[in-house]
């Protein structure tokens, strides 16, 4: 299937997507400023530039979206169009993420990643559930972990899923 734009007009698009203050960073900064974190965003200085740091709990929380992130759920659909290309720019996405949550994992960061399906979508988890999964993960003390449109899941430190946390 050929692209329904032209290349002009496809990048002009690409880059209207934001890097930064996307919509589901500023619903994840809400929820952390209903539950009580002080935080930063962006912090350039630690590996992969997480969306938040809460440096009371030493915790990051990256904000992933499902497309950009390759995350195994319903909101992630290979494109029609260019799908080598894609799926290559996504891998290499992945593998970043990888490497850089093993170097803050060894720096000694308790990483969170919360996925757009948490967040909106039909599947999404509710205002309340998500509050209660962020407080719950911040203060728990746990290592690795992720949220998403199913709950909170614990992560092994090479990104698999661990059993569920109880």
């Amino acid at each position: 299937m050929v692209d329904v734009h032209s290349k002009a007009v496809r990048s002009k698009n690409m880059r209207a997507i934001a890097t930064r203050d996307t919509a589901i960073e500023k619903r994840l900064a809400g929820l952390l400023n209903e539950c009580g974190f002080t935080f930063r965003v962006q912090d350039v200085s630690l590996a992969g530039r997480p969306d938040f740091v809460i440096d009371e709990h030493r915790c990051v929380i990256f904000a992933h979206g499902c497309f950009w992130h390759h995350h195994h759920c319903y909101l992630f659909k290979v494109p029609a169009t260019r799908t080598e290309f894609w799926l290559e720019k996504i891998g290499k996405n992945v593998e970043r993420d990888k490497r850089d949550i093993q170097r803050l994992l060894s720096e000694g960061w308790r990483v969170l990643l919360v996925w757009e399906c948490a967040l909106r979508g039909r599947e999404k988890l509710s205002h309340n559930a998500l509050c209660e999964r962020l407080e719950e993960w911040v203060c728990s003390g746990g290592k690795h972990a992720q949220i998403d449109s199913l709950g909170i899941h614990a992560l092994n430190d090479n990104g698999w899923q661990a059993p569920p946390i109880s």
